[in-house]
C-alpha cells in the first residue's frame, strides 16, 4: 500500500478549496480509495486506480498527488 494526499493548487470548481483536499491509499491490486476532507467529507473507491483519480480529480494539473511513503525509484502505475 502507498498513501498519498491530493493537494489542490487552484480550485476550479469552487467547492473543495485549496491545499490538502483529500487523503488516499493505493492498494497492491491497483485500486484506490480517496477520503475527501472539508465541510462535506466522503470516501470514494476508484477500482481502475490512480490514473482515474488523476483524470477526474486532477483538473489538468491543478491538483497534485503527493506520495507520503513512496520508495525512491518505485514505479506507480
Amino acid at each position: 500500500m502507498l498513501n498519498f494526499r491530493l493537494i489542490r493548487d487552484e480550485d476550479v470548481t469552487g467547492i473543495s478549496g485549496t491545499g490538502i483536499v483529500a487523503e488516499g491509499t493505493l492498494f497492491s491490486n491497483g485500486e484506490v480509495v480517496v477520503a475527501w476532507l472539508g465541510e462535506d467529507p466522503s470516501v470514494v473507491h476508484w477500482p481502475k486506480g490512480i490514473r482515474s483519480v488523476e483524470k477526474i480529480s486532477g483538473h489538468g494539473g491543478k491538483t497534485r498527488i503527493v506520495w507520503e511513503d513512496r520508495i525512491v525509484g518505485e514505479k506507480v502505475e
